[in-house]
């Protein structure tokens, strides 16, 4: 008989061919051999309120009227309140049910164990659980919830839910520092570094049936993800024109939705670059891996945000090297993990246009030294990041912590 795993998360698939990231969806299906694995999620406008993907069992919790249900999904919880202001009404709504939600998972299900995704709120929710039911837990730091909350209120938030998990990961190392620099508690659980992974076999440009050189075509930079703050992608489109001077044919394609994307449209007008400059919108995951193969460049301009949130790690970094892009990255957050300065990409300062026009003349004048580093890049991130390695840890972290609840 398979140990019971309940997932606690605000990202998750909303449907067949959804554009949200697909990571926690990911870990769960790659672990389903081994535990029955059920899903609490909030509800969104058009998804199903139950429903079982792929022997995961789904249940999205209500917590408002359903058509301002969008506090979780689409583009985020800390940007849709930065954007929106009404909804921080809806987020005391949001707490309660989605505390209440999983209290009643855990009597009904009875999981051998909780895997809290998010240190605040989910991993405060399943520390309250636990405190009630004493299901152990594990928690998952994924960058919003330490780099973007930074109340005293939620650092104690954070301390109380480390103490008594049975154990607590963070995607980046960039976290884990973090996180120590806030608590010195001896008593507090040690972090462990473990990324999400990405699916080789899909992001692979070996995969392609005649590879060829992508150096050899005219440049085709690419970015993809949320069009918020955090991401700089005002930063990229503003390296643009002193890159169309010197290379016309230079095209940039921007892969993704968000409340900042009307605004990113009208900044390409104003530079006079729209021929250079695509804006496609938000694709369903699985259409990922052809935009990355069809392009040689891949960049992310990622900053530090106002509140201070960043990236926690970088998956489309990852997806990015193993299809065979050269990676172009600022130095802030979990991006560090993944590029190796001058070894398997480049690493730039935040908010600097010039550095990244620089960065690009530089690769396309040394296609040769660019081509061993894509390659050290994309060998390095599948001997890393394959979901095969990620998952297997995952697995034997929840072993151990049901085995020692068992004892």
């Amino acid at each position: 008989m398979k140990a019971r795993l309940l997932v606690f998360t605000s990202t998750f698939p909303r449907w067949k061919d959804d554009t949200d990231p697909p990571f926690v969806f990911e870990l769960c299906r790659r672990l389903s051999s081994e535990f029955d694995v059920f899903v609490i999620t909030p509800h969104y406008p058009g998804a199903l309120a139950e429903e079982v993907i792929e022997d995961i069992q789904v249940r999205r919790f209500r917590y408002f009227l359903p058509k301002f249900e969008k506090l979780a999904g689409s583009v985020g919880i800390l940007p849709t309140l930065r954007h929106n202001k009404f909804y921080y009404m809806v987020v005391p709504f949001f707490l309660i049910a989605g505390f209440f939600s999983l209290l009643r998972a855990t009597m009904s299900v009875k999981p051998d164990l909780i895997h809290a995704h998010w240190l605040v709120p989910q991993g405060f929710a399943a520390y309250i659980v636990n405190l009630l039911t004493r299901r152990p837990y594990i928690a998952t730091a994924h960058g919003a919830d330490v780099f973007g909350l930074k109340k005293p209120i939620f650092r104690k938030a954070r301390l109380m839910v480390q103490q008594s998990a049975f154990a607590v990961t963070a995607v980046s190392n960039s976290l884990k520092d973090k996180l120590d620099a806030e608590y010195g508690e001896p008593d507090r659980n040690e972090i462990i570094v473990l990324p999400m992974g990405v699916d080789s076999t899909l992001f692979d440009a070996e995969s392609e049936s005649k590879p060829e050189d992508r150096f050899l075509r005219p440049t085709n930079i690419l970015f993809v993800g949320r069009l918020t703050e955090k991401k700089g992608v005002s930063y990229l489109i503003k390296a643009m024109p002193a890159l169309v001077l010197r290379y016309p044919g230079i095209h940039l394609t921007v892969v993704g939705s968000g409340e900042l994307a009307g605004k990113l449209e009208i900044e390409v007008d104003d530079l006079g670059i729209n021929g250079n400059v695509t804006f496609i919108g938000a694709v369903p995951n699985n259409a990922l891996p052809s935009f990355y193969r069809h392009h040689s460049i891949f960049i992310g301009p990622s900053i530090e945000a106002d509140g201070g949130d960043t990236e926690g790690f970088g998956l489309t970094f990852v997806e990015a090297a193993m299809s065979g892009c050269l990676l172009i990255g600022t130095d802030v957050g979990g991006i560090k993990d993944i590029i190796i300065d001058g070894v398997t990409g480049f690493l730039v300062k935040q908010r600097n246009s010039d550095a990244i026009t620089e960065k690009v003349i530089y690769a396309l004048e040394n296609r040769s030294l660019v081509r061993k580093m894509v390659q050290k890049g994309s060998e390095r991130c599948k001997e890393k990041y394959d979901w095969k390695i990620i998952a297997d840890q995952y697995s034997q972290i929840y072993q151990r912590a049901i085995s020692e609840n068992r004892k």
